[in-house]
């Protein structure tokens, strides 16, 4: 029997067989346990609480607020509204592709672990081996792209307390990411129960914020306010490309970059309890309450904004700051401002989080340089916390391109890019080599997994292209994206590190238990000797399945 073949899964949904293999273990640590991994972390996350993270991480308030920018350059009124709903639809396809795939392989390898187990035997290693750097690619520049903004926020915040008197230098700015970076290091260091209950805190203060944010705009602006029709339908082309529908498509990057990092939900399901179940809600929870939340506070920012133009030429780093401050004046600017950033700082814990459950489940596959540190699990918090700063000193690193803002804006869109490819790549091999041998979960799209999966793989296809492209169409070296450099640096790393060395010892996700037992006679044997027994006994309608029942 090949490694891969001892490494399928029994149809946990249709024999219920989980706590027979695994007699001592719950039903979540059994069905891990089918999945080839021994149980490291304490299961402290509720459905509530696994939903609280999954919507938390894409901070809908602070993500809006820092890519405002994108619709307001690539359509103006029509980029917010329109440029934000259109993609809302296809983005959900990927969700509930993910969903259903987290449900059935509910582990915090997530995406690579799915590649590994659709893909055809002969390319599982690599095809796990590039969805995994593609994922570690987006989660850390994601992390970093997230503390850098929210220095950027703080620094707004200064210059607009000072009337224009203190605008914080880059070297400043980076200095504040350096303490944000520091500040998560420690709070994602924290045991599994305290980082469940923070999640709580962060979605009231996202919610809340998001809330206030909307009806400060609407109310607060008065009589000041575009009229019903301008809002949603007044087109302003700010690209410096001719061709206005391309210039629209631009917009879409703002929901690209903020509806990232739902797969959260499939990288803690080791501390989630019921994570077949509760993953699935989770993602697909998380992703609807931001694309409406967000869609509500783009409509009330398009009715705000009397000026495209004023907002552009504004010296805050960020647009909708600029905007909070025509509509509630320098106090009411920085009420809100101040909850944004509390949002922005929460968003980056949540992140760090996740990419540090990425890093550890990488490591523990041996896959990532230095391994045996970063799956280190800490035997006081039981955290992988050598993970942890793992990410938090990568980001640091990548946080030197913010000296420059093309670099930066490149960055960002790198991680966006890295994520959803890293989301695609699974997706596609479910609905071509994986069709026969998936298992379903308790979440499944039944017939529908197809189209959806393909709209989905077609989506992300456009939008990755979509992505690579400079903000305008004469670009020069200042304002030129460089996403593309960024991300084919990494693949080129991946693809030579493959062809050099790592197809000759990764194979993909390591087993961490035993074969599974089950119980004859009485007697618990492994399941790979009752595949023995059955070709032993020669009834051909006796199949491991029904000895092991």
């Amino acid at each position: 029997m090949s490694e891969s073949e001892k490494f399928d899964r029994v149809p946990s949904k249709v024999d219920n067989v989980h706590t027979d293999h695994y007699p001592a273990l719950n039903a979540d640590d059994a069905l891990l346990a089918e999945l080839g991994y021994r149980a490291e972390f304490k299961r402290e996350f509720s459905l509530l609480e696994t939903i609280a993270f999954a919507f938390s991480i894409m901070g809908v308030v602070a993500s809006v607020t820092s890519t405002f920018s994108f619709p307001l350059v690539s359509g103006g009124h029509v980029g917010m509204v329109w440029g934000w709903l259109i993609p809302c639809f296809f983005v959900m396809t990927v969700a509930l592709s993910m969903a259903e795939l987290a449900s059935s392989m509910p582990t915090s390898a997530g995406l690579y672990y799915f590649s590994a187990k659709l893909a055809p035997p002969k390319w599982a290693a690599l095809a796990s081996w590039i969805t995994g750097w593609a994922n570690i690619t987006g989660q850390i520049t994601l992390v970093c792209s997230i503390d850098f903004t929210c220095a950027q926020m703080i620094a707004s915040a200064v210059t607009v307390s000072t009337d224009g008197a203190t605008v914080l230098s880059a070297g400043a700015t980076y200095g504040i990411l350096l303490v944000i970076l520091f500040c998560h290091g420690l709070v994602c260091s924290a045991a599994t129960s305290i980082l469940a209950r923070l999640n709580l805190f962060y979605v009231v203060i996202n919610i809340g914020t998001t809330v206030a944010a909307i009806i400060a705009l609407l109310v607060c602006s008065g009589g000041n306010k575009v009229s019903t029709k301008d809002a949603f339908t007044l087109f302003e082309n700010s690209t410096g490309w001719t061709n206005n529908g391309w210039a629209f498509l631009l917009a879409f990057t703002a929901p690209m970059w903020t509806l990232t990092g739902y797969d959260s939900a499939a990288h803690i399901s080791e501390e989630v309890a019921g994570a077949a179940r509760s993953a699935p809600i989770a993602i697909l929870l998380g992703v609807a309450g931001t694309q409406i939340l967000g869609w509500l506070l783009l409509i009330a920012a398009s009715f705000a904004t009397v000026s495209v133009a004023d907002l552009l030429t504004t010296d805050l780093p960020l647009p909708l700051g600029q905007l909070f401050l025509n509509v509630l004046g320098k106090r009411g600017m920085l009420a809100i401002w101040s909850l944004i950033i509390v949002v922005q700082f929460v968003t980056g814990a949540a992140q760090g989080v996740d990419a540090s459950r990425v890093v550890f489940a990488f490591a523990r596959d041996n896959a990532l340089p230095g391994s045996r540190w970063w799956k280190h699990i800490n035997p006081r918090t039981q955290t992988p916390v050598n993970a942890v700063w793992f990410v938090i000193t990568s980001s640091a690193l990548c946080g030197l391109l913010g000296f420059s803002t093309t670099a930066l804006t490149s960055l960002a869109g790198a991680s966006v890019i890295g994520l959803y490819v890293s989301y695609a790549a699974p997706i596609l091999l479910r609905i071509t080599s994986g069709r026969d041998k998936f298992v379903p979960g308790v979440f499944s799209l039944g017939k529908w997994y197809f189209p959806i999966g393909a709209i989905a793989v077609t989506w992300v296809t456009f939008i990755v292209v979509l992505l690579f492209f400079p903000p305008a169409q004469n670009a020069t070296a200042l304002d030129m994206n460089y996403a593309v450099v960024i991300i084919m640096g990494v693949f080129a790393f991946a693809s030579l590190s493959w062809v050099l060395s790592a197809r000759n010892w990764f194979t993909g996700p390591i087993k961490t238990v035993d074969e599974p037992t089950s119980s004859v006679d009485g007697k618990w044997v492994r399941r790979v000797d009752l595949i023995c027994l059955c070709n032993i006994c020669g009834h051909s309608g006796l199949t491991p399945s029904t000895l092991e029942r």
